[in-house]
């Protein structure tokens, strides 16, 4: 179909159905995602704030930290808002063609992005604890910045191929998205033409990427537990491991609910919103406690920073 032949029959916005069970206590649920957005925009700032400004935490490893809290408090930008937006009136549900577009963008631009610095975080880790005297050679300062910029172009485009695939198709009638963001599935369900296509590129290239980046993890983690295990002194192995278990945490809150979303295409409505909330709204919140309470230097340089301000 010609999107440009047939403009005039174009939907020009979207409603958001929201979250199952939110539209019964509005008001209650309004405050409680509101609390929640407050925490992780002032816990993920207060990380990053802590990581540039704190001499103590100029390893890549916290620098990598400071890029994902970044990406923690952006993603939780891109959908919260609008889904507290949602909860006050019927007006805040509606999003127009090209907003839901650019929320689609960010989501997955963001969302990739991390993906992809989780997998160099790993390989960051894999360098300190197998290969520690070739380290500071291997991931020096120009190599730091390069791999956390890649992180972001790749993202890009990543989010830019899907965006463009999923907008090309006509959208000529149903505009009601059994979701609480734009995201392909629920938005595809919405086409009036054959999108076979879309979902295959979809499965292919979301699945590609994600399994490709976990892969990558397991593969690292395999070789630092080698390592760790051949430590002699129980101290050595205790502290190589602490730098290692935040990542690994977070890696898991990260994979596995997209897993049970984009492998089920067809699974959309207000109950499959579950496994999202999970990762674009939980996870982004809980990512600042743990690597705070799973590190010492973090709480220490937290402490300093507190001292200071007061």
């Amino acid at each position: 179909m010609n999107m440009e032949n047939d403009s005039s029959t174009m939907v020009s916005h979207f409603f958001l159905e929201g979250l199952m069970y939110t539209a019964e206590h509005p008001g209650l649920f309004f405050l409680l995602f509101l609390l929640i957005y407050s925490i992780t925009v002032t816990g993920n700032l207060l990380i990053l704030l802590t990581v540039g400004s704190d001499p103590h935490l100029r390893s890549p490893m916290y620098h990598f930290l400071g890029h994902l809290s970044f990406l923690d408090a952006c993603l939780s930008t891109v959908t919260v808002p609008k889904v507290m937006a949602g909860l006050l009136t019927l007006d805040g549900k509606v999003i127009s063609f090209h907003g839901c577009a650019v929320q689609l963008y960010c989501f997955h631009f963001l969302a990739s992005t991390e993906c992809f610095l989780y997998t160099v975080m790993a390989y960051d880790r894999y360098l300190a604890i197998c290969q520690p005297l070739h380290y500071p050679v291997a991931m020096n300062r120009r190599v730091c910045a390069g791999l956390a910029g890649s992180t972001w172009a790749i993202g890009a485009v990543h989010s830019a191929i899907h965006t463009s695939l999923t907008f090309r198709l006509l959208y000529c009638g149903p505009h009601h998205i059994a979701y609480f963001f734009c995201d392909i599935p629920p938005v595809l369900k919405l086409a009036c033409a054959d999108t076979t296509i879309n979902e295959l590129v979809m499965l292919a290239n979301i699945g590609v990427v994600a399994a490709g980046c976990l892969i990558l993890i397991i593969i690292s983690y395999v070789f630092i537990v080698a390592a760790v295990l051949r430590i002699r002194t129980a101290e050595g192995r205790q502290r190589a491991f602490s730098t290692c278990t935040a990542h690994l945490t977070v890696v898991l809150l990260y994979y596995m609910p997209p897993v049970c979303i984009y492998l089920q295409p067809s699974s959309t409505g207000a109950g499959a919103g579950a496994p999202a909330v999970f990762y674009t709204i939980i996870t982004p919140m809980l990512n600042p406690f743990i690597y705070t309470l799973r590190n010492k230097e973090v709480k220490q340089a937290l402490r300093r920073l507190v001292c200071r301000g007061s």
